[in-house]
């Protein structure tokens, strides 16, 4: 394990003020599958979500009448659908998959130079068809994550597959638990959340600073998963974990040696998370326009993504065996 001193945590006051607006969240799909961590919709408005068991599952608009769409046999993770209509999909064990509207799948990628790719993530697409994707770690498989976690190590990539060629290349590695991306609706620039630095990096496609590199938004009041554009002038960022875990497990990131200490303790003596339900909604220039909360975790908590659809929030988690859905206010 490596050491590291996070930044202080930040208050929850101004653009972070404590508030209850995620306590209004409807569960939809109730039942239906464990851990719906990626969550997308369709021309139709049909929903679509990834389980922990590996089934793709399809709801109607108001996440009624659960059908099985596919099951990739690992997991899926960060989902979206491709100019042909075709759902691309980040399956942390298979790779990077596509499935036609009649669910037959195709693996478009799980390796690079000959390595496996351990652990793809999440992914958006431009509008000339690249497919950017995350791999988390070059370390650990999504079975270890919290491995990951614990050396905090810079083992993370951000690929591009390229459906011309059928080739994968690296655009960025080093990356601190990659995990997020998104893509900018004028298409000049690629979101990538580095969830181990509690930050978002940004990655020029095009202009004056096409191939840099610099951060879009740092210091997040929790810790960050998957992130989605609007289309228009937002991005929408899942903090998984809130302001209680991060003052759980700060406090250990500059000690390595504790880590190792605490990972070898039987789980139930482990340092726990804190259920905190947390969304942001960022602006082209990562300034902070919502922020979404639930204090108490009971309404929706462990939130791993966020897609707006017709002033409407649908929300993903490793914890719930639902989706969630609130309007925007």
């Amino acid at each position: 394990p490596a050491a590291w001193e996070p930044p202080d945590l930040p208050l929850l006051t101004g653009v972070y003020q404590e508030n209850n607006r995620l306590a209004a969240v409807e569960h939809l799909g109730e039942g239906a599958g464990f851990a719906p961590e990626g969550v997308t919709i369709d021309s139709e408005g049909r929903i679509y979500a990834g389980m922990e068991d590996s089934r793709i599952i399809r709801f109607a608009a108001d996440g009624s009448d659960p059908q099985l769409f596919a099951d990739t046999g690992g997991r899926p993770l960060g989902m979206a659908f491709d100019a042909q209509g075709d759902l691309i999909v980040a399956d942390a064990f298979k790779g990077l998959l596509s499935i036609s509207p009649q669910g037959v799948l195709t693996v478009l990628t799980n390796e690079l130079s000959g390595q496996t790719i351990l652990f793809a993530n999440d992914l958006d697409i431009t509008a000339e068809g690249t497919i950017f994707f995350s791999n988390t770690s070059t370390r650990f498989s999504i079975d270890e994550f919290m491995l990951d976690s614990i050396v905090h190590q810079p083992n993370g990539q951000l690929l591009a597959y390229e459906p011309s060629t059928g080739s994968t290349r690296i655009v960025l590695d080093n990356l601190y638990f990659a995990n997020g991306v998104a893509i900018s609706p004028d298409q000049n620039f690629l979101l990538v959340v580095e969830t181990g630095e509690y930050r978002v990096r940004r990655y020029w496609l095009a202009g004056p600073n096409q191939g840099e590199v610099d951060i879009f938004i740092e210091n997040l009041p929790g810790i960050p998963d998957n992130i989605t554009s609007n289309g228009e002038n937002l991005f929408w960022l899942a903090l998984n974990q809130g302001p209680p875990t991060r003052q759980t497990l700060d406090p250990f990131l500059p000690l390595p040696f504790l880590r190792k200490v605490l990972w070898r303790l039987p789980e139930s003596l482990r340092p726990a998370a804190t259920p905190f339900g947390y969304v942001l909604g960022l602006d082209s220039n990562g300034i902070v326009r919502y922020n979404l909360q639930d204090p108490s975790g009971d309404s929706y908590a462990e939130i791993s993504s966020v897609m707006e659809h017709s002033g409407t929030l649908y929300l993903g988690s490793i914890g719930e065996d639902s989706i969630g859905r609130v309007p925007i206010h």
